[in-house]
């Protein structure tokens, strides 16, 4: 039985399941995945061996290629369940699992050089109050993925049935207003310096193409027409305490 401890947000629950996980099977899910992994690194070169938390991470996406590249990790999930997919890493004392209420974490300000969280963003109701504390608990930055309204994405709502009939384990998501999402973490004292848009083309329209090598072409050529950059989805942002001393950066 999952316990959730009456926490106000727990989506990362789903995020965390085997089922989920199966969103991201066979060569092409591996591919979908290695774009968000290598944007993600890239983001991160500038803060070598860091301590991060990932928030919701509980879905193990990024956590290999974390201890890989040498940063010290912490998943954070809303439920004991949450581990499982991460188990033989915690098992090993390659990272630590803790299990907390996203809304209220369980550690200091300032805890943690980097917070990080995917695949969470975009099914929190309390959307602000979670990125307060994602920024409350950071002392270099926040890193977080979610879709944009200025994407496909924005006639989501309309194509959620053919979608849900084509992926079977779909969930409706918040696409958001950049504009509003980048003020608001300025109004937290962290400043947007990277963006990195994924996907032109719908995820879902690549899981039928079923070829990495098409939709890395796809997606090659939306890079090179300026395509991806305007209108891709989801979307990495990196944003800085730009006021405090960062590792490494010029």
């Amino acid at each position: 039985m999952v316990t959730t401890n009456n926490f106000p947000e727990t989506a990362d629950i789903e995020t965390s399941s085997d089922d989920y996980a199966s969103r991201f099977a066979g060569e092409i899910g591996a591919w979908l995945l290695k774009v968000q992994e290598e944007a993600t690194l890239k983001m991160l070169a500038a803060y070598p061996y860091a301590k991060i938390l990932d928030v919701g991470g509980g879905h193990g996406q990024l956590t290999e290629a974390l201890i890989q590249n040498g940063y010290q990790v912490t998943v954070l999930g809303s439920a004991e369940s949450c581990q499982a997919r991460i188990q033989h890493f915690v098992d090993a004392n390659r990272c630590n699992f803790k299990v907390g209420n996203i809304l209220d974490l369980p550690y200091p300000d300032n805890t943690f050089d980097i917070v990080i969280s995917y695949r969470l963003l975009p099914h929190v109701s309390q959307w602000k109050p979670f990125l307060a504390e994602l920024a409350r608990v950071a002392d270099k930055a926040v890193i977080v993925d979610y879709p944009t309204v200025r994407s496909v994405n924005a006639i989501a709502p309309y194509l959620f049935k053919l979608k849900k009939g084509l992926e079977g384990n779909t969930r409706p998501f918040t696409c958001f207003q950049e504009s509003e999402l980048l003020d608001y973490f300025r109004s937290l004292g962290v400043t947007p310096i990277d963006r990195y848009p994924q996907f032109f083309l719908p995820m879902v329209l690549h899981r039928m193409l079923k070829s990495p090598r098409v939709s890395s072409a796809l997606e090659k050529l939306s890079r090179v027409s300026g395509l991806s950059y305007w209108f891709g989805s989801p979307v990495i942002l990196h944003c800085r305490f730009i006021n405090r001393k960062i590792l490494n950066v010029e």
